[in-house]
């Protein structure tokens, strides 16, 4: 294993490539919650305008003509002023960096430079599907699982408030001696009902708690990213998403021309796993001291040494976008596959956890229901 990754307040340059290009002197404006698909809709249809020949400002125009009232309207009606007024497209963009993040805006101020754009511009469109998808792959191997198991917490903890009382009251009636397994299972009901705040208040406050150290940041935030990728089976699944999606974010804005620094900053800046964007500042500072990306990238431990060796091999050829895109291709599909076998041993493995509940309850039922079968047989 590498050296350990070291920890770092990795936001704290708030300059960035952005700032340095220009891109940075408009003030950031906060607009209301725009979907993720309206945007990418907007990119493809952008794009596919600009394809024609149709100039920005016209293209812009068109699409604010269509777009139904509400937040991102507005938004593009502020681009058409603004490039009407000789800004560049990727500076008016900036100013809405809740919509088009710093990884949006570098790559149209690429296209711009090269006179690409509407070839970049499918590339974000085709990048922002892709990101999507695996992004709903990854939420549905987190959230299949939770749901199920509330739901078995939920039908168990009814049982156990609900319906084990009665018997409580039958098993009292008829004066029978209690099992230790229906005495522990009485004994748990009866701690629920008297306790009912605390069993059922006290994780709905942890969940709370949680979600506010997690929106905090800092160590616990850390330390939770760091704890979910060592966890068995979902580490694998989460730490593949986060190479794939490093690569691809990395050798797409290479592919247009980013500078290597500045990528790394946008790539440091776009990710939410912590671990990854200390891992990142430090190929980044590593890097910016005149080494290059392979062997800072195998220091941080989170890549494997294939990815490191295509990573070098590319460096080598002048091919690293080309390397880095491979790598997203290949643990894309590797990600897809481990999703799909976690779900099927998912199934079973919950079906047998919630027989072994049930089946507890119902053995510490019968017992005693068959003393009392007897007691009325012998009457």
């Amino acid at each position: 294993m590498a050296k350990k990754i070291r920890r770092n307040t990795a936001r704290a340059e708030q300059a960035g490539p952005a700032a340095a290009a220009g891109g940075g002197a408009a003030r950031p404006i906060r607009i209301g919650r725009v979907k993720a698909q309206l945007v990418s809709d907007f990119t493809i249809q952008l794009a596919t305008l600009s394809e024609a020949g149709i100039p920005v400002v016209k293209a812009l125009s068109i699409l604010e003509g269509q777009t139904k009232p509400g937040p991102f309207k507005n938004v593009l009606r502020s681009l058409v002023e603004d490039v009407s007024g000789g800004t560049p497209l990727s500076e008016a963009m900036g100013k809405f960096d809740g919509i088009f993040d710093q990884f949006y805006s570098s790559m149209v101020r690429a296209g711009e430079a090269g006179g690409v754009l509407d070839r970049i511009l499918n590339r974000l469109a085709t990048f922002r599907e892709r990101a999507a998808e695996i992004r709903s792959r990854v939420k549905g191997a987190l959230i299949y699982p939770s749901v199920i198991v509330v739901v078995a917490l939920s039908v168990v903890s009814a049982v156990i408030v609900f319906v084990i009382p009665k018997f409580e009251e039958i098993f009292t009636s008829f004066g029978v001696t209690l099992p230790g397994v229906t005495q522990l299972l009485l004994d748990l009901s009866a701690f629920m009902i008297k306790w009912w705040y605390l069993v059922f208040g006290v994780p709905v406050l942890l969940v709370f708690l949680h979600g506010a150290l997690m929106r905090r940041g800092g160590d616990y935030r850390y330390s939770m990213h760091s704890l979910l990728l060592k966890l068995p089976g979902l580490g694998a699944v989460v730490s593949r998403s986060l190479v794939a999606t490093f690569a691809r974010t990395f050798g797409t804005l290479i592919e247009a021309g980013v500078p290597h620094l500045d990528a790394l900053e946008i790539v440091r800046d776009a990710t939410q796993n912590e671990v990854l964007m200390a891992g990142v500042e430090d190929i980044r500072r590593t890097v910016r001291e005149g080494e290059g990306i392979a062997r800072p990238m195998g220091d941080t431990g989170l890549f494997d040494d294939l990815v490191v060796n295509m990573v070098d091999v590319g460096e080598e050829t002048g091919e690293l976008d080309r390397m880095l895109l491979k790598v997203a291709d290949a643990y894309e599909v590797q990600l897809e596959r481990r999703i799909d076998a976690m779900f099927k041993l998912l199934e079973p493995a919950l079906l047998i956890v919630m027989a072994g509940f049930v089946g507890f309850i119902v053995v510490a039922l019968f017992m005693p229901l068959m003393e009392i079968m007897g007691q009325l047989g012998s009457v």
